[in-house]
């Protein structure tokens, strides 16, 4: 199967005449991620910054991108790198100014050692700054110097921008609903994260480290050519599953425990799958493990059928805590009615997360779950994931009235996690070819 290329500059273009048309008259300041110290004189591997990424495609550190709807002869200007040859050799290719225009669609770029003289003048006549303060440390006075001197001009010039926004919430919007090619590239990213789900489970043995296991997923995402893995792969044994956030991955791996495995891919435009998926290390799953494995499951079940339009976030986990906590109360973890339990919180110590998040960019994506008191509706574009869990551990006392664990149940940790893209008809399991029904988890 061929894989779907990566999303042309037409698209991007195509983005930035939407975000544009959103600002009105505002003028935005966009900036890129800059290099991040590992240790001593070493930088971690660059990471560019999503929101810069959507509207540019532009994967240099350190650069600048300013959105003028107010200058229809120049709406988009990049400040960038130079080409330098010395600098090259040490670190790699620059597409420098004249690349920032030719491959990547710039009006006008220049270089970035120019924006503290060139942003004011490039502001001036716009409505209103649209900056995210508070991250930029480098960039954020030059904006505030700029406006401020356009404030201080103004009893002279008559005009100067009125605010200073956040772009966010307009350029969220946009990220949260995915256009065709997006939905390409994240279908492309869960088949291979399900490749290495799979041969992930066909490998693993008792004995094995947790690590090992890991080396084998992260080299298939490698060998299938994406960038590596989207997040800090979690490789869980036993009683390790019930760290939420486990990332060691240094214990062994025993006959008799289950392996919880969540892991993505990051493809080279950034576009990620994450998929979480449990098993018993030995092949077999015990009567208890089983018995949760199968309540899980049921529970991830239902919560992917209640994704179509018009449904929310919150339905998809209201309906998957209602399937454990009936689930719990036939198995005795838990006491009660299912409706106080759930008022109550009293299942939480057996599932302590909300059941999915948006999926994009960002694995976990941007975009709001709630406009003020209305959760927001699902639409087709949209792309989350479906994630219940059972940890059941001796971390979290047990609320008052709730059962003590017996010990048969402790140290079980299982979450079922796929990536669910909202359709017209309903939805799409990008990541169905990660199998997960009990029979396929056993050999």
């Amino acid at each position: 199967m061929a894989s779907p290329p990566p999303i042309d500059a037409a698209a991007y273009a195509e983005r930035r005449g939407r975000f544009l048309h959103r600002l009105g008259g505002v003028a935005a300041v966009i900036p890129a991620s800059s290099l991040a110290t590992h240790h001593a004189d070493v930088e971690h591997a660059f990471r560019q910054n999503s929101d810069f990424w959507y509207l540019t495609g532009f994967d240099e550190p350190g650069a600048v991108a300013l959105f003028l709807p107010h200058c229809p002869e120049h709406p988009f200007v990049l400040f960038v790198e130079p080409r330098d040859p010395t600098a090259e050799v040490w670190n790699g290719f620059r597409w420098g100014c004249e690349g920032a225009v030719e491959r990547f669609g710039a009006d006008r770029a220049h270089p970035i050692a120019e924006l503290p003289q060139r942003l004011a003048d490039y502001l001036k006549g716009a409505e209103g700054i649209a900056f995210r303060v508070g991250r930029h440390p480098a960039v954020e006075p030059l904006v505030l110097q700029a406006w401020a001197h356009q404030l201080d001009r103004a009893p002279r010039t008559g005009s100067a921008a009125l605010g200073l926004v956040a772009p966010c919430p307009m350029l969220h919007e946009l990220r949260l609903r995915k256009s065709p090619e997006e939905l390409e590239r994240l279908r492309e990213a869960a088949r291979i994260s399900a490749e290495a789900h799979e041969l992930a489970r066909r490998v693993t043995r008792p004995g094995l480290l947790e690590r090992q296991v890991q080396a084998v997923i992260e080299q298939h995402f490698l060998e299938r050519g994406a960038r590596g893995a989207a997040y800090g792969s979690i490789v869980a044994g036993g009683d390790n599953a019930c760290v939420l956030h486990y990332t060691a991955n240094a214990a062994e791996l025993r006959d008799g425990d289950l392996l919880l495995i969540d892991a993505g891919c990051s493809l080279g435009d950034y576009y990620n799958g994450d998929i979480t998926r449990t098993f018993p290390v030995g092949g077999r799953f015990s009567a208890e493990q089983r018995t949760l494995y199968e309540l899980v499951l049921a529970a991830q079940e239902a919560a992917v059928a209640v994704v179509r339009p018009e449904a929310t976030a919150e339905q998809v986990h209201d309906t998957a805590v209602r399937v454990l906590v009936e689930g719990l109360l036939e198995l005795g973890l838990l006491r009660g009615s299912a409706d106080s339990v759930i008022e109550q919180g009293a299942y939480r110590h057996l599932y302590m997360h909300r059941t999915g998040h948006w999926l994009g960019l960002d694995v976990h994506d941007v975009g709001a779950y709630r406009l003020g008191e209305h959760p927001v509706a699902l639409e087709p574009g949209m792309v989350l994931t479906v994630e219940p869990g059972l940890y059941v551990s001796d971390r979290l006392p047990v609320p008052e009235g709730q059962p003590a664990i017996e010990e048969r149940w402790k140290g079980i940790g299982i979450r079922i996690e796929d990536d669910v893209a909202v359709t017209e008809q309903g939805h799409e399991v990008l990541t169905a070819a990660a199998l997960k029904a009990p029979a396929a988890m056993e050999r």
